[in-house]
Parts: C-alpha cells; sequence; structure tokens
C-alpha cells in the first residue's frame, strides 16, 4: 500500500505540469490583457505595468518565471514550486497567496457543509427506495434524486430564497458567518450531490439484495436490519465511494455560482472576476488547486476501496 500511494503522488506531479501548461496557454490565447479597460490606459500606463509584472516577456519566459525555474530579478527562486502563487493584477497590496488565505476556508467550509447534507440525504433516499422497492417510499425518493439532479443550484438558489428568506422568513437571504446563513447555500449546493448519490446507493442496492449471500443470510434467520446494514449496505457502498471523491473536490472548489447568489466571500467572487479581468495568477492558482484536490480525492478513494473490499489490494 505504501509502495501504491507513494507511486499515486509521484504521478501527481506530471499530471500538475501538464494542467499548469494547458492553462496558461490556453489563457494566454484568449484575446484581451489583464490591463484592458473600456477606457484605455495611456500606452506608457499599459508598458510599464506589463514590464513590472513581466508580461513583456515571452510566453516560455513567463511560464518559467511563475513556476519558479529560474531566478528572478532579485536572484531568486520565487514562484509556485516555492509556494508562492504570485501577485494578483486587480490589487498590489495583495498577493494571490493573500486571496486563498483569507477567503478559500470560506469556500471549503460551505462545500464541506454541503457535501454532509448530500451524505446524509442521499444515503437513505438510496437505501429506503432499494428496501421499498416499487412503494410510495421508492416513488418520493426517485423522485427527489429526479429532481435535485435536474434542477441546477442556479435555480434552486433563488427558490430557497424566496420561500424561505422572503416568504417565510426562516432564514437570511443572504450572508456568512452564522449558522442560520450557512443553510440555504449549503442546500442550494447539495441538492445535486445528494441526488446523485441517492440514485447510485439505489442502484447498487438493488444489485447487492438480489445476491446469493443475502438470500443465504436470511435463509439462516438474520435480522433484516443486520442484513441491510452489515452486508448489503457495506457492498453496495463500494460504487458510491467512487463518486464520493470527485464529488466532494467539485464542492469544495465548485461553490462559485452559489457564493454569487448568497453573496458568500469565499473564492467564487475572485476567480470569476479574474477569467473576465484576465487575471492570470489567480487563475493559474485556482485551477491548480482544483486539480490537486481532484487528485488527492481520487487517491483517497483508492485507499477506501481496500477497506470496504477485502479483496482489493494495491502493489
Amino acid at each position: 500500500m505504501a509502495r501504491y500511494i507513494a507511486r499515486r503522488i509521484l504521478w501527481t506531479f506530471p499530471v500538475l505540469l501538464f494542467i499548469s501548461i494547458l492553462t496558461f496557454l490556453l489563457m494566454h490565447a484568449v484575446p484581451g490583457g489583464p490591463f484592458d479597460r473600456e477606457k484605455p490606459l495611456p500606452d506608457e500606463i499599459v508598458e510599464n505595468l506589463n514590464s513590472h509584472y513581466g508580461l513583456d516577456q515571452a510566453l516560455w519566459k513567463q511560464y518559467t518565471d511563475y513556476m519558479g525555474f529560474t531566478r528572478n530579478p532579485a536572484g531568486e527562486y520565487a514562484g509556485l514550486l516555492q509556494g508562492q502563487f504570485g501577485p494578483s493584477y486587480d490589487s498590489r497590496s495583495r498577493t494571490v497567496n493573500d486571496i486563498f488565505a483569507d477567503h478559500l476556508p470560506v469556500s471549503a467550509a460551505l462545500g464541506l457543509i454541503a457535501f454532509f447534507i448530500a451524505l446524509i440525504l442521499g444515503l437513505p433516499l438510496g437505501v429506503i427506495a432499494a428496501i421499498k422497492q416499487n412503494t410510495w417510499w421508492d416513488h418520493l425518493s426517485v423522485g427527489v434524486a429526479i429532481f435535485g439532479v435536474s434542477v441546477p443550484s442556479v435555480v434552486l438558489a433563488p427558490l430557497l430564497i424566496v420561500v424561505f428568506a422572503l416568504w417565510l422568513d426562516w432564514f437570511p437571504v443572504a450572508g456568512w458567518g452564522s449558522f442560520s446563513k450557512m443553510v440555504l447555500p449549503a442546500l442550494a449546493l447539495g441538492m445535486g450531490p445528494a441526488a446523485i448519490i441517492a440514485r447510485m446507493t439505489r442502484a447498487s442496492m438493488l444489485q447487492v439484495i438480489r445476491e446469493d449471500y443475502i438470500r443465504t443470510a436470511r435463509a439462516k434467520g438474520l435480522a433484516e436490519r443486520v442484513i441491510m446494514v452489515r452486508h448489503a449496505l457495506k457492498n453496495a457502498f463500494i460504487p458510491v465511494v467512487t463518486i464520493l471523491g470527485p464529488l466532494l473536490a467539485a464542492l469544495l472548489m465548485g461553490t462559485f455560482v452559489i457564493e454569487r447568489v448568497f453573496a458568500i466571500p469565499g473564492m467564487g467572487g475572485y476567480f470569476i472576476d479574474s477569467i473576465s479581468n484576465r487575471n492570470y495568477p489567480v487563475i493559474m492558482g485556482t485551477t491548480l488547486l482544483y486539480a490537486v484536490v481532484i487528485v488527492l480525492m481520487n487517491l483517497c478513494v483508492d485507499i477506501v476501496y481496500t477497506f470496504s473490499d477485502p479483496r482489493i489490494h494495491y502493489s
């Protein structure tokens, strides 16, 4: 297992290198620059800004400087490899590291809460739908799952605001910091993943409960609860684990739209603005962080496999 984990971690570096090169080339291929404005700046100012941030250099030089492969004018290595995501073009007083330190924990907290909501809603719905197949419980669970999959968060969020904030006045319309302000955005973000988990759990449970060892357990007189928890759910959970890793990564780093709707001070606003303003360091940093989270979550999924199914071994 240790050798497998070490090998996976080593493979992470070429993957991230490829992603960094691809992201760097694509964002520079988009027409326009970080200092283009509706009211154009004087050419002298634009030239000074490009020179200050190194944007007047060749693309390969800009990339190696950003990654920290080459020395800066001060003779030091200072780039992504040294843990520095670079300056933000929108503010000289804040670096991308400062933006991440201030706003990334908010996005991560929202994503974690939404993930737990997805688990709490999705797993029981899927299990009940499978156990009570073709009953009204099954139809209700499937209906909720279809609703969650069909209605995107950008549509669900305003609906939750209208019903629970404006009509019923149960929760605040927007903001962050208290429990009441976290409920609606976490629900809006977690309903889609909850529906996916419910459908996957139901399909997996239906397959498992028809296996011979389940019939054997019933023939031995084991209680139905014991059969479902110890035998059926454990084995049915293996396919569900496969999607939990990418879902968690998407929720941790994919809260941009919800943050805009609920005015949450996370990374969402900065990432969206960085795309429209060509703020290259923020784009690169956010994309690479998302890639790292994806790789780590997939590694965690592979490790969990070995605990869920003893037949799975890695060498």
